[in-house]
């Protein structure tokens, strides 16, 4: 199943969903991580894995960035050019921090957590803007 390719359609249909709760990074060994990510991925320097932040805080690990998770309900191809660069540059002009993850079905933004609201309004205008 492929997603879609052309910017302005999907920018066309885009939806944002935010999920409940706050996610943090860390890096760590330990095997446990993994069964809590939210997502992981294993990097040169070790295991990075974002977690619900009660988890980590739960099991006392480090963290600094305290995001929100935003979706965006799209179905982009994996292979599609446009759309990753429209949302950054929505959410830069803004001054809001954006990690992005890919996953098959959509892309996922990490947010810092106090800027959500702003973050899901910079996304509604650009979506309203997609002919620009």
């Amino acid at each position: 199943m492929s997603g879609a390719t052309d910017v302005a359609a999907m920018l066309a249909g885009l939806r944002v969903h935010a999920r409940p709760g706050e996610y943090v990074f860390v890096t760590g060994t330990d095997p446990g991580l993994v069964g809590h990510a939210e997502a992981s991925v294993r990097e040169d320097e070790g295991l990075c894995c974002v977690l619900r932040r009660e988890y980590a805080d739960a099991m006392g690990l480090d963290y600094g960035f305290v995001a929100a998770w935003l979706t965006l309900e799209v179905h982009s191809a994996l292979e599609a050019v446009g759309l990753t660069a429209r949302v950054a540059a929505a959410l830069a002009a803004q001054g809001i921090a954006c990690n992005v993850l890919a996953g098959f079905h959509h892309d996922h933004l990490l947010v810092p957590a106090p800027r959500r609201d702003d973050a899901l309004a910079a996304l509604r205008v650009l979506a309203r803007e997609r002919d620009r």
